[in-house]
């Protein structure tokens, strides 16, 4: 959970992530939060439009139709792999859903059957409707899949989120369909390839042995420091993190559970090792780790 995006930090994290950004006019202050707030934010959605011609497309989320007025998401990804922003704020793209699955999605874990609509999903989720007529026979360019990839990908990374917290409509609200034309289990698993941390370059400095009677703890492993992972691992690396000078963004001190304070640490830890610049994503790799217990 999390506060929105403001749109300047909306459209850097697009354009970081590589996605070609058309802006339409107004689309800073073009929103519903009128009828209810805009967060806190807790996963992206994935829609398919029905429509045909990214013109007309655009045209109809933004300004929505009778009884439901626009935006009707927060960008629309157009076959040809641009994505038009039309909203920073709130959409009228996920309507009513089920609870269950919001929770699923706020804890990262497998969804389970979306059986209720007794949730508002615009206060909650992001929107992006994807330009496909949606009947199973339209086809999914590459380049479009890419762009909703990288879309979706450059929000988790922007809130420090994994895969699990985009869904598709269909997911959320009874008797829904969309998207239609591939699997939300397909596009997580791209999404999630896209989140991996990039490989650590093959640096070595000479280690610094450990002080005589003192053991370094061995590096866990990166998924023991995914988004929601608990262990005694991320507590000892806070401690560590702290005595050495940068824990500043944590409120109460380390804990267990991996979260966005431990990542805006170990980020500040590696930015200040020339050897770790380069990678310098908050993640903690083997050769973090090695330094940051040396």
């Amino acid at each position: 959970m999390a506060a929105p995006l403001t749109a300047d930090r909306l459209l850097a994290a697009l354009r970081a992530e590589g996605v070609t950004v058309v802006e339409h006019p107004g689309w800073r202050t073009h929103n519903r939060n009128h009828k209810g707030p805009f967060g806190p934010v807790r996963g992206v959605m994935i829609h398919h439009t029905v429509t045909k011609g990214t013109t007309n497309t655009v045209r109809i989320c933004h300004d929505g139709y009778e009884g439901l007025p626009g935006p009707l998401c927060h960008g629309v990804i157009a076959k040809d792999g641009v994505v038009h922003l039309l909203s920073a704020g709130r959409a009228n793209h996920a309507g009513s859903g089920d609870g269950d699955v919001l929770q699923a999605v706020t804890d990262e874990r497998p969804l389970p059957v979306d059986n209720e609509a007794n949730t508002d999903g615009n206060r909650y989720f992001y929107g992006f409707e994807c330009e496909n007529l949606g009947d199973g026979h339209d086809p999914w360019p590459a380049v479009q899949l890419e762009a909703i990839a990288r879309a979706a990908a450059a929000l988790c990374r922007a809130y420090g989120w994994g895969e699990r917290s985009v869904i598709g409509h269909l997911e959320w609200q009874p008797g829904k369909s969309d998207p239609r034309g591939f699997s939300m289990d397909a596009m997580r698993a791209r999404i999630a390839d896209r989140l991996e941390p990039a490989p650590v370059p093959p640096k070595k400095p000479t280690p610094t042995p450990p002080a005589p009677g003192r053991t370094r703890p061995p590096f866990p492993g990166r998924e023991a420091f995914r988004p929601g992972q608990s262990s005694a691992a991320v507590e000892q690396l806070g401690r560590q993190l702290v005595k050495k000078g940068f824990g500043k963004h944590y409120r109460v001190g380390p804990s267990r559970r991996w979260g966005e304070a431990d990542r805006l640490n170990v980020a500040a830890f590696q930015r200040s090792r020339p050897e770790l610049r380069g990678d310098a994503d908050g993640y903690p790799g083997p050769l973090t780790w090695h330094i940051l217990f040396s």
